[in-house]
């Protein structure tokens, strides 16, 4: 990861850890202190599609994606590489349908509500089509970015 600072909008792949088709998102359109808001298409190759589309319990990814997105970009800022976290859980998710038709993008719009110093966070998301025309799912997610967790291929922390 080089000390330049990613432009807005600008692709999620290189602020989230994922390799192997796992990066869901394609795009980081806003990004502050308090949120961001992330882009993602239904498409019929994703790792998780079904015949009926792509189903809707995805959105709990998508929010946790996006905040790595958040996470990874602001880490860019600061001259660093991204770092892995983990999902612990979530509550509160609703989606409106089982299954989102493919070919549409979605923005999933989050909101921190906390970070602690021992690295758990709280946020809150909301998936929408990308025209607004529709929430299609929401609910808050518990996260936790370990310290001094390696990457596979990266110089150990120090």
């Amino acid at each position: 990861m080089t000390a330049t600072t990613a432009h807005l909008p600008c692709p999620v792949a290189p602020l989230v850890p994922h390799a192997r088709g796992m990066c869901l998102l394609t795009r980081l359109l806003e990004a502050d202190a308090e949120g961001a808001i992330a882009e993602g298409e239904t498409r019929p190759d994703d790792l998780f599609a079904e015949a009926a589309g792509l189903p809707a319990w995805v959105g709990i990814e998508w929010i946790a994606q996006s905040v790595a997105a958040w996470a990874g970009y602001h880490a860019q800022r600061r001259g660093e590489s991204p770092s892995p976290g983990l999902l612990l859980g979530s509550r509160r998710y609703h989606a409106a349908q089982p299954h989102w038709p493919f070919g549409r993008r979605i923005h999933v719009a989050i909101s921190i509500d906390f970070v602690a110093d021992n690295g758990v966070t709280q946020v809150n998301g909301e998936l929408r089509w990308a025209d607004g025309s529709a929430s299609l799912a929401s609910g808050s997610l518990t996260l936790y970015r370990p310290a001094g967790l390696d990457l596979p291929g990266q110089p150990p922390a120090t």
